[in-house]
């Protein structure tokens, strides 16, 4: 509904004679005392124009029209706001489209014909996925969705870090448990993975080679064992949630040297090198990032060899500019903010316009039991895991509580709290007043005979006009608004806040306006009403990747 006042705003600046390149910005205000929508257009021109904004705002307000029966009222406020209030009959015709639409409802084309790829989890595969890594799984599949449901050719994508130490680590624990089921005596170090899964992995290797093994110090076998046992169990958990991948980028092809002998990490550091950003000292190669202003350069490759998490970064990106993306979303977890924004300088010098890229840092996350708070480690094998979680509170309130803080917030996950059945947990809230519904339109058929299924004319809507359906019915209107929102920012804590909202006020309709024995046309009308709410919050948990229970 926002984008319906802005060409009439328009048209009244041009017909009051101002030329401005300022943006028209519609905002809802807070109470609704003051108008359904609100414009501060009028003191965005005042400056320019040299006017009072109040009397600005006065002179726009004459030249503005809007079609009949749309705007009720439109007035000045403070230092020269225009509010506007919509005519309730508006509000509930526009309900309506609701109806007519069903599952494409929201739905815009601002993406239609471009292309975008969001990765996200990129998990190294040396062991079974924690919580923390599925805070940013659940937040890059619904950002996949909310581009979806804009028109964008969307690729979701896993970054594949099958290279480097951590996977010679992996594959040197795995070698040193099957040493012990070959009865040798071994000195595990602590540096290594000590996971029970280690063990497992290691069962699987001697029980297909037996001993055969033993006397060899080669890794192959151990590292592609681990590999594919702990990258099948990634997926495993990840479609327990509903994630899933299009695309597979694995790290070690930016290694592989092409027919010329360069490989694309080289290729990176060979094109640096040409703009005057390599240096060599200590037997490391280094990113001159002083020379950008920054207190100190970055190692690109260690002095062992080992390429930093910084090269192969870059190499990655390059291969999405070689892919014709348009737009470049990556998911990340708080331990990458001081490596991205190198990267992105890294493309910046090369040439690439990195103004397509964007970065979702989600921060960490701490799970609490009964107000005891668990810790985890990966490497000492008592990390808290994802699948325990699933198990423990289900699928539902797993994806919805990673999402319901801003991303840019440390998430507390209480499990107690998600496992409670009543209005304090929000997945509970949420899917109650969708189950509401349903079980509502169950006894409607059963006592009226009203059959949702085969309704086709929403005209009775129009018959609606106390506060609790206006406010409802503008609220279902809102919807398409915070999904661009919700996109804009790269944050689908929006549409969780939202969608609580719209379940709150539906609990407050059925609490104050009588349903089924209301008069038979107003029964129909508010049936009508409660349709389209359950069309809106099927959408909006369709974006978060949530069920739509019928009953509960």
């Amino acid at each position: 509904m926002h984008e319906f006042f802005i060409p009439f705003i328009s048209d009244a600046l041009k017909s009051a004679g101002i030329e401005t390149d300022k943006p028209v910005q519609i905002e809802q205000p807070a109470d609704r005392k003051f108008g359904d929508f609100s414009t501060n257009i009028a003191m965005l021109c005042a400056k320019e124009c040299r006017r009072n904004p109040r009397e600005l705002a006065g002179e726009l307000l004459r030249h503005l029209s809007f079609p009949a029966g749309t705007v009720a009222k439109s007035e000045v406020a403070g230092p020269g706001f225009i509010n506007f209030y919509l005519s309730p009959l508006f509000i509930m015709k526009s309900v309506e489209q609701i109806l007519l639409d069903g599952d494409a409802y929201g739905k815009g084309r601002s993406g239609a014909g471009q292309r975008a790829v969001v990765e996200y989890v990129s998990a190294n595969p040396t062991g079974p996925l924690t919580i923390g890594r599925g805070r940013g799984g659940v937040l890059g599949d619904c950002i996949a969705n909310l581009l979806e449901t804009q028109g964008y050719e969307v690729t979701r994508e896993y970054y594949y870090n099958d290279a480097g130490k951590q996977m010679t680590i992996l594959a040197e624990s795995v070698r040193y448990r099957y040493l012990e089921l070959c009865e040798q005596a071994v000195d595990f170090p602590p540096t290594h993975y000590q996971g029970e899964y280690i063990r497992d992995i290691a069962e699987v290797v001697f029980m297909e080679h037996s001993t055969a093994l033993a006397g060899s110090g080669e890794l192959g076998v151990f590292k592609e064992a681990a590999e594919t046992i702990i990258f099948n169990s990634i997926r495993a958990t990840l479609e327990r949630l509903g994630i899933r991948h299009d695309s597979f980028f694995n790290e070690h092809t930016l290694y592989i040297k092409d027919s010329e002998g360069t490989s694309p990490n080289q290729r990176v550091i060979d094109a640096l090198a040409s703009k005057g950003f390599i240096g060599n000292h200590e037997g490391a190669t280094w990113f001159m990032t002083t020379k950008l202003g920054q207190e100190k350069d970055k190692v690109l490759v260690k002095s062992s060899g080992e390429p930093s998490y910084r090269l192969p970064d870059i190499a990655y990106h390059i291969t999405k500019f070689d892919r014709k993306f348009d737009r470049m979303i990556n998911v990340f977890g708080a331990d990458h903010i001081d490596e991205y924004p190198d990267v992105l300088e890294a493309l910046k010098i090369l040439g690439y316009d990195t103004g397509c890229i964007e970065i979702a840092i989600n921060q960490f996350v701490t799970t609490t039991v009964e107000g005891q708070t668990l810790k985890m480690s990966t490497r000492k094998g008592n990390a808290d895991l994802l699948d325990d979680l699933i198990d423990d509170v289900g699928a539902d309130a797993t994806r919805l509580f990673f999402i319901m803080r801003g991303k840019d917030s440390h998430l507390n996950f209480d499990v107690e709290l998600a496992k409670k059945q009543s209005k304090d947990n929000p997945v509970f809230y949420l899917q109650y007043a969708h189950a509401r519904i349903c079980s509502l339109l169950r006894m409607a058929k059963q006592e009226t005979g009203f059959d949702a299924d085969l309704v086709n004319n929403y005209e009775g809507l129009s018959r609606l006009e106390s506060p609790s359906e206006i406010q409802l019915g503008f609220s279902l209107l809102e919807y398409p608004h915070w999904a661009r929102t919700s996109l804009r920012l790269l944050e689908p804590q929006k549409m969780v806040e939202y969608l609580h909202s719209l379940s709150e006020q539906y609990h407050r309709f059925y609490q104050e306006c009588p349903i089924i024995k209301a008069e038979p046309e107003i029964t129909e009308a508010r049936l009508l009403l409660s349709i389209a709410t359950r069309q809106v919050l099927r959408n909006g948990f369709r974006i978060l990747g949530i069920s739509a229970p019928e009953a509960m």
